[in-house]
């Protein structure tokens, strides 16, 4: 199956990745910032306001009578002219009807009570809120209880325009924009350079990877950072097992050539005989060399083509269909073949490769066998990183120097016997080629035990 190139690449996501968070960074910021500097502002517009209570109260708790008269005198035009927006106002609590003092401004209108209202003093004794003018206009108000003894009880409240603090507020909010606009055009700025500069051991790696498949170098070479370091060595031990395809669809060639000599040999013989006799040979051996033309020439298009070190086959599946095989063709011996294998157990390499090791084995453990073959698993399943299978049979056997000696030389185990099976030469080739290996052993059942040790997942 083909890769797909992904919409965006890694460079691309990593820095949009990044550009998205700082500016959420930077937003959140700002709102923090903002609802801060909205509370320092209040509490300064608030520090204004209750001056102005504090004197009010001073003048409301003179002694004298006379200077109680004054009582409003701040200072402030702002509190003469109609409708500025800053006003004052004192309440008597205490008599028999609200006596209510205010400034000029307000032009006969009155400030709501925040008393009224159940708004809780704060630790300074003050209410503070936001209510509507006589104009209708929004104010921030400070309202103060306080008790001048026999002079009775009072409400001073101090109210001035609120769009003074959120006028701060807008002034503060654009140089903050503008502020975290270049911090965060810097920060994008920054982040580009950073993928840039951490993805060069990438594309360095790329380039090396493409210089292998170009021809120009053999292997991977230089150094990576530790996160890269294991990819090119893996990268390198793909590269080392696509020469062993190589190699071994070469030895598959061979190995066409080696099984093209008999029948030619035969041919050649026989050329001299009668015609008919002739005739029928070259037919024969004809047909015997097309089906090795074929049978090597798809294995070797197969290792060279398929990545046969890079597949995952199930062997339980593999062993039910050969055992049914050799069953059926020795039912004439009346001979049993069996398995434990679990379905579980997989092996880490090409379905075709497994069922030919296995098909070897099983093909002599038949023919030698009096009735019975057995395939079952040394050790638990999944037994680390390894799986060994155990052919047994009941039959005659090998000596133990026999056995020595058909591994040294890599024979077949069947040349006594009729067949056209490649041999053990080939299941050592094929283990050997995997990490794996083959052992000749006695059989518990009196025979001959294969022991095919290959790679598990």
């Amino acid at each position: 199956m083909a890769l797909k190139s992904h919409r965006y690449s890694l460079g691309a996501r990593l820095f949009l990745s990044a550009a998205f968070c700082c500016v959420l960074i930077l937003v959140l910021a700002g709102v923090g910032l903002t609802t801060f500097y909205r509370r320092s502002a209040e509490r300064g517009f608030d520090e204004r306001l209750s001056v102005y209570i504090k004197q009010l109260v001073a003048d409301l708790a003179a002694p004298p009578e006379t200077e109680r008269q004054t009582v409003g005198d701040l200072g402030e035009p702002r509190f003469d002219l109609p409708l500025t927006g800053w006003y004052w106002q004192i309440v008597r609590l205490d008599g028999e009807r609200p006596t209510i003092r205010s400034s000029r401004s307000m032009v006969g209108g009155q400030l709501p009570k925040l008393l009224d209202q159940g708004i809780t003093p704060n630790n300074r004794g003050l209410r503070e809120s936001y209510v509507s003018g006589p104009d209708d206009r929004l104010l921030r108000i400070l309202e103060r209880e306080i008790d001048v003894g026999e002079d009775g009880r009072f409400t001073v409240a101090v109210a001035a325009p609120a769009d003074e603090i959120e006028g701060d507020i807008q002034d503060f909010r654009f140089a903050l924009a503008m502020t975290f606009l270049l911090l965060g055009i810097a920060l994008v700025a920054s982040t580009l350079v950073q993928v840039r500069f951490g993805l060069r051991p990438l594309v360095r790696l790329r380039r090396a990877v493409g210089s292998v498949r170009t021809g120009e170098a053999p292997r991977i070479v230089g150094e990576y950072p530790p996160d890269l370091a294991p990819l090119a060595s893996e990268l390198n031990q793909l590269i080392d097992a696509n020469h062993e395809i190589l190699d071994r669809a070469r030895t598959q060639v061979g190995n066409l050539a080696h099984a093209l000599k008999t029948p030619l040999s035969v041919m050649m013989n026989e050329a001299g005989g009668g015609e008919a006799q002739l005739s029928q040979t070259v037919r024969t051996q004809t047909a015997i060399m097309r089906d090795q033309v074929q049978y090597y020439l798809d294995r070797a298009r197969a290792a060279a083509l398929s990545g046969a070190l890079g597949g995952i086959t199930e062997v339980a599946p593999s062993l039910d269909a050969l055992l049914r095989t050799f069953t059926k063709i020795s039912q004439d011996r009346e001979i049993t073949g069996s398995h434990d294998v679990p379905p579980s157990l997989r092996f880490r390499g090409e379905k075709q490769d497994l069922e030919e090791m296995l098909g070897n084995l099983l093909d002599n453990a038949f023919k030698w066998a009096a009735s019975t073959v057995k395939v079952t698993l040394d050790g638990p399943a999944g037994q680390g990183e390894r799986i060994v299978l155990l052919i047994d049979d009941d039959g005659p056997g090998l000596p133990a120097e026999a056995m020595a000696e058909v591994l040294k030389r890599g024979h077949r185990l069947d040349e006594a016997t009729p067949g056209s099976g490649l041999g053990l030469s080939i299941v050592v080739d094929l283990a050997k080629l995997y990490g794996g290996g083959v052992t000749l052993l006695r059989s518990p059942l009196g025979g001959l035990r294969a022991r095919l040790v290959l790679p598990s997942i």
